[in-house]
């Protein structure tokens, strides 16, 4: 007669409780070796320890129940770790969300200082951009493979940067959940407004960023705190009667904004603030 082990040993050997098994069947995940008609008593084969353990962590990993499925179905060995890496990246970039919101609110919590705010008069750039229209969710990819473009493009062009790199987020990004985005190094010699990318495009462009005025704050440390130089800056602002339509620049130094470093922000001004 086949080996087969009652509900009770099977619990202890996988961890799992006799609730947790009646669900694991009812969802057809995990189906016991025999069922007594009579009875109704499970009883499972040794062999299905691994499958039950398998199960039990995913669960812990928060795996939907279709997805785990569809993991135990996948008869490749090739398939079911590209279906396991899919998820373990899924969970990799909630923990750094999480991450992320709680830095976010211990700042809060802990009321941090933000560095003074100045009014500045920015002069005229010549700058190689990317202009983009983005969503809002995918700012930090975006952002990470806009810059290797840039990099490449200022390289290909043969002009020396005449500053740190910097970007322009529209209103719309934020209120809309989509909207235009740009990073840009200022550059010499000239060559801004040479030729020109279609708006929207993935291509770099020489352009001349027009002057303006701008209420400036200068922030301390990575993204996930910045939102409270933006607040400081936002009251500011409104405090002069508001600000004036146009995108928000920022400047980055050090590994900012994805690491320790500052990021310098400007808020549009009107002349007459």
């Amino acid at each position: 007669m086949p080996a087969s082990m009652t509900i009770g040993d099977f619990s202890r050997a996988t961890r799992l409780s006799a609730k947790a098994l009646r669900f694991y069947h009812r969802v057809g995940l995990l189906e016991p070796a025999t069922v007594d008609p009579a009875t109704s008593y499970r009883r499972y084969d040794p062999t299905q320890i691994e499958e039950a353990r398998m199960i039990h962590q995913l669960r812990a990993l928060d795996m939907p129940i279709d997805d785990i499925r569809r993991t135990l179905e996948a008869q490749e060995l090739t398939s079911r770790r590209a279906a396991l890496s899919d998820h373990l990246t899924r969970l990799e970039q909630r923990l750094a969300e999480t991450r992320t919101a709680v830095a976010s609110l211990r700042a809060l919590l802990e009321s941090p200082t933000t560095n003074p705010i100045e009014i500045h008069e920015t002069p005229a750039q010549d700058v190689v951009i990317i202009r983009d229209t983005i969503p809002l969710r995918d700012l930090g990819d975006w952002f990470t493979a806009t810059r290797l473009h840039l990099d490449e493009a200022v390289a290909a062009a043969g002009v020396e940067r005449a500053g740190a790199l910097g970007g322009l987020w529209s209103t719309e990004l934020f209120l809309d959940e989509v909207g235009e985005g740009a990073l840009f190094y200022p550059v010499g010699g000239g060559r801004a407004g040479s030729w020109s990318s279609p708006a929207g495009s993935n291509l770099a462009a020489f352009e001349t960023l027009p002057a303006a005025r701008l209420a400036v704050i200068v922030h301390e440390g990575g993204d996930e705190t910045i939102g409270n130089a933006y607040a400081a800056l936002g009251a500011y602002v409104a405090e002069l009667g508001g600000g004036a339509p146009g995108p928000v620049r920022e400047s980055y130094g050090g590994a900012a904004p994805a690491g320790p470093g500052s990021t310098e922000i400007g808020w549009p001004m009107s002349d007459i603030t």
